[in-house]
């Protein structure tokens, strides 16, 4: 019989995966970062407990390309800085990213917030412009231009807080408590610019950055680097407390109840993409 591709793998095959997945050499990406103040009141509604505002309301874009061989990779994400107990670091709103497979492992494993969208990272001489777009709207573009190289930092690891959870099945709640992920990154740069611009944050209704506005911008790079990651679960947070929330990673939250009937291609979520969930 010829081989079944829905069929189950053999534990050597699984075995070949995981290790092929552990050898991935480092891979590089050139990225625009951008640091500004915004209002506390704002940055503390974001955040879902029991997470805190960090001393200062930050919110940090990130804006990269990876040039990938064959597979050219967009990677963003809006944070604003957070805490758990003694721990600091930054809480995403949105990741946008270009290809599904980025979604994947993010979303599913981690608890990330990405979505589908459109990453732009351009630079002619020393004009920069980078931006995250989704639904036909930049709502985030950063512009400038390099004025000064500045010393490449040491290594360093850097803190980002996921809530991993499933929505029911019934559309109450969700089926499990939700968790508390820390996700930590092992950064190391090669190359690093200043920039000199300004950041400009447009209304969308499905990625709303806006409401953070900018008070003060504190620095914008642009620069290469690598990281790797690891996440582990710190504890099991109130589902009634990160209710209120979930509709940080819907385009529309009522989406998660919009199965069609098995086998259907109608129905409401025929209209509900990749792209807006």
């Amino acid at each position: 019989m010829a081989r079944v591709r829905y069929g189950a793998r053999t534990e050597a095959e699984i075995s070949a995966s995981r290790e092929k997945s552990s050898k991935l050499p480092d891979i590089w990406s050139t990225g625009v970062v951008a640091v500004w103040e915004s209002d506390p009141d704002v940055v503390a509604a974001v955040l879902p407990p029991p997470l805190k505002p960090a001393e200062r309301p930050l919110v940090r874009a990130n804006i990269s390309k990876v040039d990938l061989p064959g597979y050219p990779l967009g990677a963003g994400s809006v944070a604003v800085a957070a805490r758990h107990g003694a721990v600091e670091g930054w809480y995403p709103l949105v990741m946008p990213m270009t290809h599904e497979r980025a979604l994947i492992g993010g979303r599913e494993v981690f608890g990330e917030p990405k979505k589908l969208g459109e990453v732009a990272v351009e630079r002619d001489g020393l004009v920069v412009r980078a931006s995250l777009a989704r639904h036909g709207i930049a709502f985030v573009e950063v512009r400038g231009a390099v004025d000064r190289e500045l010393p490449v930092p040491e290594p360093t690891t850097k803190t980002d807080f996921y809530f991993k959870f499933l929505p029911a099945v019934d559309g109450e709640g969700f089926d499990a408590d939700p968790v508390l992920v820390h996700c930590t990154r092992n950064e190391k740069v090669r190359k690093l610019e200043h920039v000199t611009g300004d950041i400009v944050l447009r209304e969308s209704m499905f990625d709303p950055v806006a409401d953070l506005p900018v008070r003060r911008i504190v620095e914008i790079t642009i620069g290469e680097k690598t990281t790797d990651q690891k996440g582990k679960v710190v504890e099991r947070v109130s589902a009634r407390a990160l209710l209120p929330y979930i509709h940080q990673r819907y385009d529309d939250p009522m989406q998660i109840l919009d199965a069609p009937p098995e086998g259907s291609t109608a129905g409401p979520s025929a209209g509900s993409s990749a792209g807006s969930v």
